[in-house]
């Protein structure tokens, strides 16, 4: 009898191993709820600290506005239908985006799960993705740009812009450089080239500020800033460790490459500072950390510890003189250098996986190199990657740009509102009242 009953539960729960039915594992379901709210706090917490602390007094509370108000303006986009353009079934038009079958989640039951964890936190989890992206646009056009026009312009961006380049990325089979074996752990194409390049062609349109070179733009608090850093860094873990979707291994390579890129990219930052300037400054620091948790963000989950090393060092060296050099020469005016930090770190950590990601088909996902060991072909398919999300992302931020600005009666505050400064000017607030 007892014989009899073992090989009746074996039979009835057969079928779940032999067609891969997923199940719900707490571990990773608790692994993923508590990376989603940790990258949540990155950006109404760390982002807007980072940005605000190196503002103008006069202008923090507008640009934490801008950062909080991006973050609940595109969160809501992604639910009625970014997630359905990003992760949907496109059909005819898999190529490129997932269509709209999914918008405001029809279809999707609580009940639903992603691999081993609940789709709805799947879809939350990437949710804080799509926000922070156009939030860090922000950093390029504080001080001067309408915050009607922001709003309306990061809503439709969300869905017209990101949604179909997380799609082409990482939008399964069918899609565009998801097929081609484009290699992206946690967004260096999708998220900082992405938000980096928007802010940049958003200062380009928008204009630069009035006074800039003439007059003193003084940081009100690097503190601020710092203090913003290393929220950010902590969320980080959440962004990079959570982007293996589960509580494993790949997790645990993404955690130790999430704290040893930003260190090493600190230190070069602190040692180029020194060489050109003799003085090693804290924001100076902080910037490095930034820039080497953005290069190593597309390779945390594919490099070991040389890796890790190589891409923070470099990706310092990159965003430095993409700050102090590159902006001054072009002579646009990137206010809190999210395209000099962000794209251009971004795009050199995307660029390094050819050739510093490790060679094991347990860590990669797909691609030349883990087909045949091809670095180049590789490196051929993460160029077309940053190719296609570059002009993607420009010539849809143009678009989108012109529209907002349209449905909002232009796009830049008037000359005595930038003068007096916007945090009076449009919200009717001070940082202090004192």
């Amino acid at each position: 009898m007892k014989t009899k009953l073992l090989w009746l539960l074996a039979l009835l729960f057969t079928p779940m191993f032999l067609f891969g039915a997923d199940t719900l594992d707490t571990g990773d379901t608790a692994w993923m709820m508590v990376s989603t709210a940790v990258v949540l706090l990155m950006t109404p917490a760390g982002l807007a600290l980072f940005y605000g602390g190196m503002t103008r007094s006069k202008n923090v509370l507008n640009t934490y506005a801008m950062v909080v108000g991006a973050f609940v303006v595109a969160f809501v986009a992604w639910i009625v239908a970014g997630y359905s353009v990003g992760f949907g079934d496109g059909g005819s038009m898999q190529t490129i985006i997932g269509g709209f079958d999914n918008a405001f989640l029809n279809g999707i039951s609580w009940t639903d799960l992603s691999g081993t964890y609940p789709t709805y936190v799947f879809i939350v989890f990437q949710g804080t993705f799509a926000a922070i992206t156009i939030a860090i646009a922000s950093g390029s056009v504080i001080e001067r740009m309408k915050y009607s026009t922001w709003l309306v312009f990061v809503f439709i961006w969300t869905i017209v812009v990101y949604g179909p380049i997380v799609h082409m990325v990482w939008g399964g089979d069918g899609a565009l450089l998801f097929d081609a074996g484009a290699l992206d752990f946690a967004g260096g194409t999708v998220v900082h080239m992405n938000g980096g390049l928007a802010g940049l062609v958003l200062a380009i349109l928008v204009g630069k500020r009035n006074g800039l070179y003439k007059t003193a733009m003084k940081p009100m608090s690097i503190m601020l800033t710092a203090l913003g850093a290393a929220l950010l860094w902590f969320g980080w873990f959440g962004f990079n460790g959570g982007s293996a979707f589960g509580a494993n291994a790949i997790a645990g390579l993404a955690f130790l490459t999430t704290a040893l890129a930003p260190s090493v990219a600190a230190i070069v930052w602190m040692l180029l500072e020194y060489i050109t300037y003799k003085k090693i400054t804290l924001l100076g620091a902080v910037s490095g950390i930034v820039a080497g948790l953005v290069a190593i963000t597309p390779a945390a989950g594919f490099v070991d510890v040389s890796g890790s090393f190589i891409i923070g060092a470099i990706g310092s060296v990159v965003a430095f003189y993409g700050v102090i050099g590159l902006k001054k020469k072009l002579g646009y005016d990137d206010s809190l250098d999210a395209f000099g930090i962000h794209f251009l770190a971004g795009l050199w950590g995307a660029l390094s996986i050819a050739f510093l990601a490790v060679k094991d088909n347990d860590l990669l996902w797909d691609g030349p190199l883990k087909e045949s060991g091809d670095r180049m072909g590789q490196f051929i398919v993460q160029l077309e990657s940053v190719v296609v999300v570059g002009l993607f992302t420009l010539i849809g931020t143009v678009v989108v740009y012109y529209i907002a600005s349209f449905l909002t009666g232009g796009g830049r505050v008037d000359e005595e509102e930038e003068s007096v400064g916007l945090d009076e000017a449009l919200h009717g607030e001070k940082s202090f009242n004192l």
